[in-house]
């Protein structure tokens, strides 16, 4: 999940003060690997939406745990540089990943990932679930989604959309949407979500399966339009606009969401604690009212179960439309 510029100052703004404190948790020192500080592991830079995150929970979880919570920013490699050090850590609780979607997409997209994703890790929580957006010019001829399926069927390949880069969250949501809807799109990718998103608005692509918390601002101010969301319900953030389901494509949901995991071979106690903590950092007023105000929603389900699913629907996709990073 990306955010821009303007968005991401609006959601760190208001935890600068709560997040220069990371280092004094309320209470005594916690138990965990003897009390030290633990260390979130962000696998993408500062800045994005997986920082964003980890910056907004962290004090929570330090007031809960009666421990530092710090961040560590290691991007690159689409995640498996901060994955494999994770993955390398003692299992005591001091050294966890927090990642993005990707990490569902990453076992089908490299041939060969210097770790196990299935046995490396020990799922911790998964946070919040953001949806994406199908987004267009604003003076793109099709109105609707329905409008957008016509215009692809009556000239396959004539429609474009958008893309971060190859393998990308965009690049597999058009994907996903082409074989549910039985459509033929041209995907178009860019370095970066940033340039692709100015592009869209600009006109020179007319799509885009753009991250809801970082292209409202966009969509608010009329630089961009909404066509449908992805999620199996409306997003709070726009709720005229209807979701991929109601506007034709059934069966369609994208999530782009962030999961923290820990090292294999952590005790359950250690586990169960650390499980405990997220969950009381995301039922927190402030943390809880931010994730809303950006259309997200706090993940309730099992984080294993969970990632498994998403495991296996993006293998599936990858496969069936060919998907490489080249």
């Amino acid at each position: 999940m990306r955010f821009s510029p303007a968005t991401r100052r609006q959601f760190l703004a208001a935890s600068a003060a709560s997040a220069a404190g990371l280092a004094l948790p309320a209470r005594a020192a916690g138990d965990i690997a003897g009390g030290k500080p633990i260390t979130l592991v962000v696998s993408y830079p500062a800045g994005g939406g997986a920082d964003a995150m980890a910056r907004l929970i962290a004090p929570k979880m330090a007031e809960a745990l009666g421990q530092p919570v710090i961040v560590d920013n290691k991007p690159g490699a689409s995640g498996t540089i901060a994955a494999l050090q994770v993955a390398r850590a003692t299992p005591d609780g001091a050294t966890l990943l927090l990642d993005a979607s990707s990490f569902a997409v990453n076992p089908a997209l490299f041939q060969k990932l210097p770790y196990d994703s299935d046995k490396a890790f020990v799922p911790i929580a998964v946070l919040a679930q953001f949806p994406n957006v199908l987004v267009c010019t604003p003076g793109f001829e099709a109105k609707t989604v329905a409008d957008v399926l016509k215009l692809a069927r009556a000239k396959p390949g004539s429609l474009a959309y958008a893309s971060s880069g190859n393998g990308s969250a965009q690049h597999l949501a058009g994907a996903l949407f082409e074989q549910l809807a039985k459509v033929e799109l041209t995907h178009v990718p860019y370095r970066g979500g940033g340039p692709a998103l100015n592009d869209v608005i600009g006109g020179q692509v007319p799509l885009f399966f753009a991250n809801v918390a970082s292209s409202l601002g966009q969509i608010q101010t009329g630089r961009l339009r909404a066509l449908a969301v992805t999620a199996a319900t409306r997003c709070r953030a726009l709720p005229e606009v209807p979701t991929m389901a109601q506007a034709g494509v059934p069966g369609y949901e994208v999530l782009e969401w962030n999961p923290i995991l820990a090292p294999a071979g952590m005790a359950p106690a250690v586990r169960d604690k650390l499980a405990a903590a997220v969950a009381r950092a995301m039922a927190d007023a402030e943390v809880l009212g931010r994730i809303r105000a950006l259309g997200g929603d706090v993940f309730t389900g099992d984080p294993a179960r969970f990632l498994a699913a998403q495991q296996a629907l993006w293998a599936r996709v990858v496969k069936e439309r060919g998907i490489t990073r080249e």
